[in-house]
Parts: C-alpha cells; structure tokens; sequence
C-alpha cells in the first residue's frame, strides 16, 4: 500500500484491496470504511480521472470501473488510472446522499459551500489530480426517470465534445448547479458527465465499460469540430424545482402540485407551448425555475398556470424528469434545454463540414 498521507482528507492507495473487484455498492464500506482515491499504474503514465458513486445509489459506473479492472487484471492498464470513489455511506443505504451529508457532487470547485469539509476533500482531489495532469475526466452518473444516455460538458471546445461523443452523440452543455465535479475538471482537461440511465440497468454499465475502455485505449482526443449529423448538441437553460417545503404528488394525491403521472416519459421530446406537467392544488403556487446558465440573469418564464393548469409558456426540451419523490426533494423535478446546434460550438458550418 501506499504510504499513509496524514493530511489526506480521503484515503490514497495504489493497489485495489482484496475483494473489491466483486464487491456490490451496498457493501463496499465493508472494504473502503470512507472515501478513497486510487492511483492505479499503467503504460502511459498519463492518467485517466475517474469519479464515481458521488450518489451512493448510482452504481453503473462502479460496476463499469470494476469490470475494467477485472479485465486488465493480467495485462494492466493501456493508461494510468486515478479513481475516486465517492459517497459509500450514502452507497451502504441505497440512497443518493445521506440526509446528515452535502451532496457529493456540489462540492467541487465554484460550490456554495466552500467551507463544508466535502469541499475540503474536493480540493485536495482535484490538486492531486492537477499535479498528474490528466488526461481527460469523466464522471459516471445514473438518474431515476426514462432517459437516453447521454454526456454533459461545460466547455464547448472539440476535445470536450470529442470526448463526449466516446459516450454518446447526444451532448448537453450545462454552466448550473454548481460545484460539479466535471465542471471543476474541466478546467484542467477535458471532463464529462455521463448518464448511464437508470442504475442497475445491464446495458448502462456495458455502455460505461466502452467509454473507459475508450479513454484508456486512445492516444489523444481530436482537436477539430465534428460533422453536424454526428452530433446532437442541447444547453440547459433553465432548472425547476418545486419551492421548498411545497407537496406534490404524482399520483393524483393531492398536493400543491400534482404532476402527471408519466412526466418522466417526456423526457428529451421537443415540447411545445402548451405541454402539460399537471395541476397546482391552489391558486397561489409557483414552481421555481432557476436560470441554468452561469450568471445570476433572471429566469425565463417557462410556465403558464392559467386555469389551474401547469402548462409550459414556450417550447423546451426537458431532461431529468422524475417521479422519484425523494430525487426531486435532493435535486430537482427537471432541466429545461434547447438545442444549439454547431454554430454553439463556435465553427462556421463550413469548417465544421469539412471535417
């Protein structure tokens, strides 16, 4: 093992202990008692950064991380790989974040709460990383509604989205919440988040395991802008929420909002003026839309509640929808995106077509 670091706010290792490799999400406290970074050797010493489990009921990426290193257990790793596993408290419980805790994955550079001791444990992970000067990052995520696979990148530069697109053409380039841990890295090389569906799912952890099998695989990331039919590029532009404290419901129980019962199949459709989310239980309630870019600019109004009725005010494409109550209390009910095609990637047509 490595040796101790005493000031280490998680701990370090270099090799994997004896039963990780098998260990199911729920049990991994059993072997790593907190958080833990892992330098793991490889041919180039130019490492790969991976974060997983910040939700500690997100587990397609530890399950995709495990079967990486199960299959490089003889030959070793093409890359060096840094691992970071998150939150195994929250993990050990099935939930995404214990109710004591911040959430792991608001905690990194440009977070709110720069004093919290998570943000502490950020900051000593990402100068850790800086020091190795990745390669690329990548961050694996699960959410609860129906969804496609997709990644998130907070720079709309080529090797961003290059690296993006290893994972899925469809891409979404987000400046909010903020204290993310891609946007944090994405500040020393290229990062993404990547949403695997909905934890558990088989075909979420293969699609996991080729991306870092990518990553680990490749020489360098293209520099130059993709072709337009190769991508499908989105921005969030606004986050809604429920108000603190408000009731809703998804079953027609009723509540401040009683949201309709398939919202979460709405999921990436290209909604016009007039979709319905559901019903406000009284007159006076709001939901509350947060601007999603990464200035303080008052939100758009993207509701209309005439009659009653919780109808969206102009079109949008929604992601992240939910009916996981517990989600929308710790996250939100949605994102609200528009696409931006290639000119938001700052290339004429013209030179992007000539790639």
């Amino acid at each position: 093992m490595r040796r101790t670091v005493t000031d280490a706010p998680c701990a370090l290792l270099d090799r994997l202990p004896d039963g990780f490799l098998d260990c199911p999400a729920n049990r991994l406290k059993d072997i790593l008692p907190r958080p833990t970074l892992f330098d793991l050797p490889g041919r180039d010493p130019q490492p790969l950064f991976v974060s997983t489990l910040l939700h500690g009921n997100e587990t397609s990426g530890l399950a995709a991380v495990q079967e990486i290193l199960r299959r490089h257990a003889a030959r070793g790793l093409n890359r060096s790989l840094i691992l970071f596993i998150g939150n195994v408290d929250a993990a050990a419980a099935n939930v995404r974040t214990l109710p004591s805790q911040r959430d792991f994955n608001r905690v990194w550079r440009g977070t709110a709460f720069p004093d919290d001791p998570l943000a502490h444990m950020a900051r000593w992970i990402y100068e850790y990383v800086e020091k190795r000067r990745a390669f690329a990052a990548v961050d694996i995520h699960n959410n609860t509604g129906f969804n496609p696979h997709y990644s998130c990148i907070t720079k709309l530069e080529p090797k961003y989205v290059a690296l993006a697109q290893l994972f899925s053409r469809i891409v979404v380039h987000f400046q909010r919440p903020r204290g993310t841990c891609a946007a944090a890295f994405a500040e020393l090389c290229p990062a993404i988040t990547v949403e695997c569906g909905k934890s558990g799912a088989d075909v979420g952890v293969a699609h996991a395991v080729e991306l870092l099998d990518a990553c680990l695989s490749i020489a360098e990331l293209p520099d130059h802008a993709p072709a337009p039919q190769d991508i499908e590029l989105l921005r969030t532009c606004a986050i809604v929420k429920p108000p603190a404290g408000a009731s809703f419901s998804f079953d027609g129980t009723p509540a401040d909002f009683v949201f309709r019962p398939d919202i979460d199949h709405l999921n990436f459709s290209e909604l016009g003026a007039g979709a319905s989310f559901g019903a406000l239980g009284h007159e006076g309630a709001r939901l509350e839309v947060l601007s999603g870019d990464g200035f303080d600019t008052p939100p758009i109004n993207y509701f209309d509640y005439a009659g009653g009725e919780i109808r969206l005010a102009r079109p949008a494409i929604p992601a992240m929808l939910t009916v996981d109550r517990r989600a929308v209390q710790q996250d939100c009910l949605c994102y609200l995106m528009h696409r931006i095609g290639m000119d938001g990637l700052g290339y004429s047509r013209t030179d992007a077509n000539a790639h």
